[in-house]
């Protein structure tokens, strides 16, 4: 039988997913991040994933249940496992993820001195604090040229606090050898406004550093929507 002018085979569903996933490597390819929504850039880790199936829907849905491409990476295990379609492969890629950026990000921070790349220190502690479900005190050792000698999380404590003893803070740094310390905390809640508590550790830790010969550059709270400054609000 002579084949139908203008007629073509309709696209089985394989077909239709791959030139789905085509045309959005392309679209990225052309404009990058910026020119993707949030689910779309999830869905182009989950292809990895996920080779043979539409990825549209589950996408939409982490972004309707966590907010955003950023919470989704920060989701835990736990939590991404209650999410209907989602198994270890894809949980292992979104941590690769957020790994590979936290590295990016902490490479910034070690190739020059500290106080010149304020905002690679920012980004630095955004990256690997602001999604955490639990306080962390983080502090940053120096040397006299302000150069990172280590990163480390001192203490890791509940929604909304973590103990913090000053004299533990400065005897790590003399073990270190650092004369001067940025210290870190989240808070959870997204707010980083400090508490009264914050201001007051800040203060403590401040004045036995001084006595000491240490310096405390800032103690910088980190939330969701943003960070602050208790050096640059002048709480100390």
């Amino acid at each position: 039988m002579q084949e139908m002018k203008g007629f073509s085979e309709p696209q089985t569903n394989n077909e239709l997913v791959r030139g789905h996933r085509e045309r959005l490597r392309a679209k990225f390819r052309r404009g990058g991040a910026e020119a993707l929504a949030d689910y779309e850039m999830l869905e182009l880790v989950l292809f990895r994933s996920i080779p043979r199936r539409d990825t549209k829907p589950l996408a939409k849905r982490l972004i309707a249940v966590f907010g955003s491409f950023s919470e989704v990476l920060n989701a835990s295990p736990a939590r991404l496992r209650e999410i209907s379609g989602i198994g270890e492969a894809t949980i292992t890629d979104f941590q690769v993820v957020k790994a590979a950026s936290q590295m990016i990000v902490s490479s910034k921070i070690r190739e020059r001195p500290l106080l010149s790349s304020w905002s690679a220190v920012l980004d630095y502690c955004t990256a690997v604090m602001a999604y955490e479900e639990r306080e962390q005190f983080r502090i940053l050792f120096l040397d006299k040229k302000n150069k990172l000698i280590c990163d480390e999380v001192q203490h890791t404590g509940t929604v909304d606090h973590t103990p913090v003893y000053p004299r533990e803070v400065v005897k790590r740094a003399l073990e270190l050898s650092a004369t001067a310390i940025i210290m870190v905390h989240n808070h959870p809640s997204g707010d980083p406004t400090p508490s009264k508590a914050d201001i007051e550790m800040t203060r403590k830790v401040d004045e036995v550093s001084a006595s000491l010969g240490i310096t405390v550059h800032d103690h910088i709270i980190i939330g969701r929507d943003g960070h602050t400054s208790l050096k640059g609000q002048q709480y100390f």
